[in-house]
């Protein structure tokens, strides 16, 4: 039988539909659920396999982005979670749902340090573009992790990014490096092999900034995606439901592969395949 997915949609969402067929052309079984669902029932989350935060503006993002609906999961279906993230299953988050993981607390410490302590100050957030602007580019990535279920045969990868608050900042550059040192640094951006002199400016970490639009937010490090130590659960802001079939690439007329798959398919099947 293919996994169960819940695409877990919140007042706001907006591209539930998009990852939802995602993962069905991956060949996966998805249903949208909405939050609402899950809070009057929080065991109904115990019947899936994968759970996939998709992108939107969750709540309006009237406190910040994926922060009411972050809280939502921490209480009423902190239990219901628990019981997920503890259990060999996949949890992704896309974009809104990369900002819900992690202002959770689900993201990066995973089942480890799940629930989060009231007191435990948080490693890391997710805050506004330092040009202040809603963003929407195409941007190169490097995978970084060896581990991580949802790169599997990744090495790098172009996909679009759509939003305001994308820039990781972390309490301490040894946070970086504690990252690192545990494979949890998912994707990074890269520069496009076009420029051959990219100019990087420095970050107050030590690391070199790659500029805009290679970087499209100032991310610390130039980091785009997280993961938890296991590498089941996969938080990115950039969007591969957006990219299933190669004519949805902006310059797909002038690319070897005019026809067939777009790369961020490949995203949604290593989630599956991990259950065949």
């Amino acid at each position: 039988m293919p996994p169960r997915v819940c695409v877990l949609r919140a007042p706001g969402t907006n591209c539930d539909v998009e990852t939802a067929f995602a993962f069905e052309t991956a060949g996966g079984q998805p249903e949208r659920v909405h939050l609402f669902r899950l809070l009057e029932r929080p065991e109904v989350l115990d019947g899936f396999q994968i759970v996939c935060v998709p992108g939107g503006f969750s709540y309006g993002d009237d406190i910040g982005a994926g922060v009411i609906f972050s809280r939502q999961l921490r209480g009423q279906l902190g239990e219901s979670l628990s019981r997920f993230l503890a259990a060999d299953k996949l949890m992704l988050g896309i974009c809104n749902g990369f900002q819900v993981l992690l202002k959770a607390g689900i993201l990066p410490g995973g089942a480890g340090l799940w629930p989060p302590a009231v007191e435990q100050l948080p490693e890391a957030t997710l805050t506004w573009n330092l040009n202040g602007k809603y963003t929407a580019v195409w941007v190169r990535l490097q995978a970084e992790s060896a581990t991580n279920v949802f790169l599997r045969g990744i090495e790098d990868i172009e996909l679009p990014v759509a939003h305001a608050e994308g820039r990781i900042v972390v309490r301490s550059p040894e946070v970086i490096q504690a990252w690192r040192e545990r494979g949890q640094i998912a994707l990074c951006y890269r520069p496009n092999p076009a420029d051959v002199e990219t100019e990087r400016v420095s970050s107050s970490d030590g690391d070199a900034l790659l500029p805009f639009p290679d970087n499209p937010n100032g991310s610390t490090a130039n980091i785009a995606a997280l993961g938890d130590p296991t590498g089941r659960i996969l938080g990115l802001m950039p969007h591969p439901e957006r990219f299933l079939h190669a004519t949805q690439h902006p310059q797909w007329t002038r690319r070897p592969h005019r026809s067939g798959p777009g790369a961020g398919l490949k995203i949604f099947q290593n989630a599956v395949a991990y259950f065949a």
